[in-house]
This record gives structure tokens, sequence and C-alpha cells, in this order.
């Protein structure tokens, strides 16, 4: 029997039929497709963590608990008293240990749809079923729909997106409000887009037991440490903590994340900026004929373009002959045909964007 019949017969179907989540090659190119921070560090604080990466013990495993780490992000990320957090390699693996921790037989997982792929990836990784809730065309939330769908499915975890991704917007807080107060399970929003938001669910914790807030450092400048958090009561963090790997925070990824965080406001410059920029390629974008913008309350602007099926990836095919690559999501969510995602850079990178928009739309 081949290596190639072997798997057909021990995988999974559902495994089989998926594909794994796609990144494509940036190489050369003006990155625009994942929501990082185009800034780099200044160069006496590139310096400084330079030295501080120098003296870490790399011939030993991190701290079990990253006690230091998870004390500043309490204090820098205000959590409430009385709330603890527990770290992930990447948001992402919190949602992987949150699912774990729910995954029991004929167990729901909900969220609106589109929203973040990971939710109902884990979901099918761990054998639950997903509902997605269908946004409204214009990618509002249609809390009545949302509601009613609880009462039917009662859904032991929901996921909340706030700003959502990949549409950008922010739904209304009275909206999340009834959501979590209906909610028969645990309901975790995702603040992985705070930073350009302002609104947040974090100073409000204590006033649900089925809440707890995910927030990663991702699309601040850290990126590539790969560290998110989940921030909740006691007992939710003991639960997620039975299913997280031991010593899944390298020591690397800790040294530069405390220092980073003990320097957050070149961060939060960083992120003032990103702000700027994407309300100025909001304003010349909307007077570009053929493609609608979408409000953002994200480091992201959520274009769709005018056309006939395949108007979106033949853009998205265009941009990508002019060295520009961002995210095309034809062909996924029905809602999101055409739908081409933005991420904002530098100044530079957008002037060039603007102008490899224009000349695609023509």
């Amino acid at each position: 029997m081949s290596a190639k019949e072997i798997v057909a017969k021990l995988l999974r179907p559902e495994i089989q039929a998926m594909h794994a989540y796609p990144v494509p090659d940036a190489a050369g190119m003006v990155k625009l497709d994942a929501m990082e921070s185009p800034y780099r560090l200044p160069p006496a604080l590139a310096a400084e963590i330079g030295d501080v990466v120098s003296r870490v013990a790399v011939n030993r495993y991190p701290a079990p608990d990253a006690s230091e780490l998870r004390a500043l992000i309490r204090e820098v990320m205000q959590v409430p008293a009385g709330c603890d957090v527990l770290l992930g390699n990447g948001s992402d693996e919190c949602i992987q240990y949150i699912t774990a921790a729910l995954a029991r037989e004929g167990a729901v997982v909900m969220s609106p749809a589109p929203s973040f792929v990971m939710f109902s990836m884990h979901a099918l990784f761990f054998r639950l079923r997903f509902v997605g809730v269908p946004l409204r065309e214009d990618f509002t939330l249609d809390a009545g729909a949302f509601l009613a769908a609880m009462v039917k499915e009662q859904p032991a975890l929901v996921w909340l997106a706030f700003p959502n991704n990949p549409t950008g917007n922010a739904f209304p807080v009275a909206d999340i409000e009834r959501i979590v107060r209906a909610s028969p399970g645990l309901v975790v929003i995702d603040e992985a887009y705070q930073p350009y938001a302002g609104a947040s669910f974090m100073p409000r914790l204590a006033e649900f037991d089925n809440l707890v807030v995910m927030r990663t450092v991702s699309k601040i400048g850290m990126a590539g440490l790969r560290l998110g958090y989940v921030c909740g009561r006691p007992e939710w963090i003991e639960a997620f903590n039975k299913t997280r790997p031991p010593y899944n925070i390298n020591v690397l990824s800790e040294a530069v994340a405390i220092k980073l965080l003990q320097n957050k406001k070149v961060l939060d410059a960083q992120a003032a900026k990103v702000l700027d920029e994407r309300e100025r390629v909001r304003a010349e974008l909307e007077r570009q004929p053929g493609l609608k913008i979408f409000p953002s309350a994200a480091n992201f602007l959520l274009t769709r373009v005018a056309g006939g099926r395949g108007a979106g990836t033949r853009v998205f095919e265009s941009l990508k002959r002019q060295g520009v690559l961002v995210k095309d999501f034809s062909g996924g969510h029905p809602l999101m045909e055409n739908c081409l995602r933005l991420t904002i850079g530098t100044p530079e990178e957008n002037r060039i964007l603007v102008a490899a928009l224009r000349e695609a739309l023509k």
C-alpha cells in the first residue's frame, strides 16, 4: 500500500477534504495581506532587545507559567482585579485550547459568518458542530437572528470578533451585551484589533460569569513573536490551562515581549500612525470608481470590486503583477465575493497600493 493510500485510509474524511491555512509567498512584494504593523522598531530599542536576547539561557526550558510576562500583561493591558491571564503561541493556539476544553460530544460552536476562519477550523478538528450565523449583506450583525440561533442550537462556545475579521467592522456593544447575557455557554470576545478600535470588553470581565477576552500582540508590531493571551475569571483560566501544551511560550518570545511591553508607548505611537493612514487611504479609495469601502475599526480596509463573478480576483492578480500583495476572499463565503482586504501599511506602501489599484481598476 502506498503512502497516499495509507493516508487516505487513516485520515478523517473531513480532514482530507480541507486545505491547510494558505500563507502566500510575499518575497519582494509590498506585503499588505496579513494585518501586521508596517513599522520596525526604533534602532535604539532594537539594540536593547538584542542585548536582552543575548543574555537568554536558550539551553533551558522556559518558566512553566511565564509569571513575569503574565504579570506585566495584567498591568499594561489593565486586566481587572480578580481576573487571570493565560498565554498562547499566538491567538490561534488560544483558540485551540479553549475549544479543546469545551469539546464535549455533541457540543456546538457558534459565531457570526463570515468571521475568523480558525473558529470553525478548530471546531472541526475537535469534532464539534460549527454554526455560522450569517451577517447582513452590509456585514452588520443581525442580533435577532443570532439570539434565535442560540436558543435553537444551545452553543457551548460563542466566538465574537470585536472588531470582526475579515470585515473590519465593530458590532454594536449593546448587541454583544445581549448575546453574552443570553448565551447558555461561554462567550469569547476576540479583540485582536483592539488597539485600532478603542472600545474593549476587558474592563467589563468581572460583570459576566461566562465571558473571557482574547487578544494578540501581533497587530501592534510583534507578529513574529507569536504571542496571544486570554483573560478571564480564574475558573476559566484554570480550565483552559489543562489543555495548554507545556512550555508553549519560548524564552526568546517571552524576553522580547517583556521588553516591548515595558516600552508600549512606542507601539502605541506606531498604531496611531496606522490609524491616521487608514483614514487617509479610505478617503482616497472612496473617490475611486468601481470600489466600495466598508467601515473599519481595525488596521485594514475591506473593499468590494464592482462587476460580475471574478472581478475581485482579476484586480487581485493585477495587484500581484504590480508587486502588491493583498487578501482575496472571492470563492469563500458568499458574502465575500469580489472582496479584497487591504492591510494599512506605511505612507509609501499605501501610495503604491492606491496607485496599483487605480491601474488595476481601469
